[in-house]
């Protein structure tokens, strides 16, 4: 896509917003061969360009930097988009697609990767889902009610007065209505307006009763767009720790209610309790519940006959309560990403058609009395109640005329038909540097904390601005971005608390449980030896550090049935194709270089020469199917991570269109993988 737009997979044209009915799929999305909007975008050249953007077509790949230093990396990668914005998008995709099939047909409005109709249920992926609610539609929410709480507060007090001239105006003038609908309008349409009559203000700082400077609830402003200003090594993690301390809080009220904590148990002395001397019972919510029961008086949950019953429906409604809340988070995104577009998609065309949508209504206000809304709605309630008849017969011409009406109504069918969610943006840009063979680098890790001092000087934010705007002199300002004693720290002067006896019992239960998880571990090279495929499957789950090697773009570890081996992406090749092979001699000695040694890239070039003997190989375009699995059940993860607080190596499972099935565990580098075996190829995704 150029900057002219002339290429615009989302039109404004009246074709593009409302697409035509049919009966069949083939009919209904298109050619099953045309590229996706997101595939085009990806190879269109553009006159902002990044270093992934760059064509790099003479080589296998270029090497962006994916085991370099953060600062040595080249930026930006893409254009329009910093490297922080660009890794925060990557980094939770990571998180939220784990299975993709291929589509037979071409996707509804244009981009693939939405989410299927018939979407499998995990409880990883609801947790997942209200992660993404919360750091979407939550934050987005509170930070709404902050705009509106300083309005309020009078803080500022020329803008809250011009505010409120315009409207009493409006009100004196019956033109309220008008005067909303043309402000959205404004909004929408033109972009600079929402900073002048927004301004701006991290989101921790407002307090949302008042509207008027706060300290920051982590006790100093270290991030922009969190709720709590903690502080973060990368932008965005912040908001995403938030997200994952809502759903484990939300999780622990659910289980602590389950298992019957009432306050007359807190009232009792602490050092007394039989509570504090074994562990929490929430552990076993399923058994606490039953147990309770028993304490109480009853019976417990044995001899009831509505556990199961009740149990099965909850899981079987839990599918489409899960979709459901997907299907808010894309709307939001999408929302999001019509008003602010992100390159490459165009900056023009999405706003353009939501603000040409509002046009009319403010021509039918100018028309429409109060009296006429009311009537109709009167005759609507009247309608819905007694036309039970009437909406069934309408209901089966429809569903005879038009089968598949019920699509065209979806939001991202028409109004915002081509405008993607976070995911489908994220692909979009990775398939940007696929289509110029330059991988984008994965996210920056680090297993150390994230400082704890103050934003200094703040990114997007000068302290006057803040200071005239949250009505507060520089120096209270500076108090709240840095206090001089911020909550939530010990004081050394303070006696340490005295351990609780119940500590002391955990802390006996995870030593036993370390030793049992290690001594199981370690037999499954013997059952292993056996044959035991599940035992081959666990063998390098939990890499030492010495095996943590620099991987990729070309070559990634892993293992299948227990041996070391690598997966190797070609590119080059007359069919770009995935392959494993075993681990040779020149695997070992590339296994003893370290990280920063630049010689590895001859054993690169080894790995990828006549002697390689892949297992098996599948050409990219032929993948069917790719799923993330886990080198552990959910619960043995759970047991792995607090006993031996160590990270579990996941793997992945390819099928091809002939239905040939290949695993391969213990890939270090599983995420990166997995996205560039969906980047690279022409097919269109549904995430399941």
């Amino acid at each position: 896509m150029s900057t002219s737009e002339d290429y615009d997979p989302v039109s404004t044209h009246a074709s593009s917003i409302i697409p035509l009915p049919a009966t069949s799929p083939a009919q209904r999305h298109g050619s099953a061969n045309a590229p996706s909007d997101s595939h085009a975008l990806a190879a269109a050249d553009t006159d902002l360009k990044g270093a992934a953007q760059i064509d790099h077509s003479d080589r296998e790949v270029k090497d962006l930097g994916w085991n370099d230093p953060t600062e040595v990396i080249p930026k930006p990668l893409v254009g329009g988009l910093s490297n922080d914005e660009l890794w925060t998008l990557i980094r939770r995709f990571n998180k939220h697609i784990y299975h993709v099939k291929a589509m037979p047909y071409a996707p509804p409005g244009g981009l693939d990767l939405n989410i299927a109709d018939e979407d499998e249920f995990s409880p990883d992926k609801f947790r997942a889902t209200l992660e993404r609610l919360y750091m979407t539609v939550i934050v987005g929410f509170i930070a709404a009610f902050k705009h509106i709480a300083r309005l309020r507060s009078w803080n500022e007090r020329k803008r809250t007065a011009s505010f409120c001239a315009v409207y009493f105006i409006a009100w004196l003038l019956d033109l309220v209505v008008p005067l909303l609908i043309a402000f959205a309008i404004t909004l929408i349409a033109f972009p600079k307006s929402r900073r002048y009559l927004f301004p701006p203000t991290p989101i921790a700082l407002v307090n949302t009763a008042t509207g008027q400077l706060q300290q920051p609830p982590a006790g100093v402003l270290a991030s922009r767009g969190s709720l709590t200003g903690a502080p973060e090594k990368h932008e965005g993690e912040a908001v995403e720790e938030e997200a994952s301390n809502f759903v484990a809080g939300i999780a622990a009220i659910g289980i602590n209610s389950a298992t019957g904590q009432h306050p007359e148990n807190l009232e009792q002395d602490e050092e007394g309790t039989i509570d504090t001397k074994v562990p929490d019972p929430s552990s076993v919510a399923i058994k606490a519940t039953d147990a309770k029961d028993k304490a109480a008086g009853g019976t417990g949950k044995k001899h009831g006959k509505t556990k199961e019953p009740l149990q099965d429906a909850m899981w079987a409604k839990m599918r489409p309560i899960t979709h459901g809340l997907e299907s808010v988070a894309d709307t939001w995104e999408r929302f999001g990403n019509a008003l602010s577009p992100t390159p490459p998609f165009p900056q023009q065309a999405p706003r353009t058609r939501l603000a040409g949508l509002l046009v009319p209504m403010v021509l039918a206000s100018f028309f429409i009395t109060s009296y006429m809304v009311v009537k109709g709605i009167g005759f609507g309630i009247g309608f819905g109640f007694f036309g039970q008849p009437v909406i069934d017969r309408g209901l089966d011409l429809l569903n005879r005329k038009f089968p598949h009406w019920q699509k065209l109504l979806e939001l991202r069918n028409t109004i915002l038909k081509g405008i993607p969610t976070n995911a489908q943006l994220t692909i979009t840009l990775l398939r940007i540097g696929e289509a110029n063979k330059a991988p984008i680098p994965p996210p920056p890790r680090s297993n150390s904390p994230p400082s704890s001092g103050a934003i200094t000087p703040h990114s997007d934010y000068d302290h006057a601005e803040l200071s005239e705007g949250l009505d507060a002199t520089p120096e209270e300002l500076e108090h709240a971005i840095r206090p001089t004693t911020p909550p939530h720290v010990n004081d050394p002067a303070k006696p340490t608390p005295k351990k609780k006896p119940g500590s002391k019992v955990l802390s006996f239960f995870k030593s036993t449980t370390k030793t049992g998880v290690a001594t199981a571990l370690g037999t499954d090279r013997l059952k292993a030896q056996v044959g035991s495929e599940h035992a081959k499957q666990r063998i390098g789950i939990l890499p030492k550090e010495k095996e943590i090697l620099p991987m990729g773009p070309v070559d990634f570890p892993a293992r299948m049935h227990g041996k070391k081996g690598n997966i190797l992406i070609t590119t080059t090749a007359v069919t770009p194709c995935v392959s494993f092979a075993f681990e040779s001699k020149t695997d070992t000695v590339k296994n003893t270089l370290s990280p920063g040694d630049t010689s590895n890239a001859g054993n690169r070039e080894a790995l990828e020469g006549p002697s390689l003997k892949p297992v098996w190989s599948i050409a990219i375009n032929e993948i069917k199917e790719i799923r993330k699995v886990g080198g552990l059940g959910w619960k043995g993860k759970l047991i792995v991570g607090w006993a031996l607080e160590k990270t579990v190596t996941d793997g992945l499972e390819i099928v091809d269109r002939r239905g040939n099935k290949y695993t391969c565990t213990a890939i270090t580098l599983r995420e990166e993988l997995f996205n560039r075996l969906i980047s690279l190829g022409a097919q269109k995704w549904e995430s399941w």
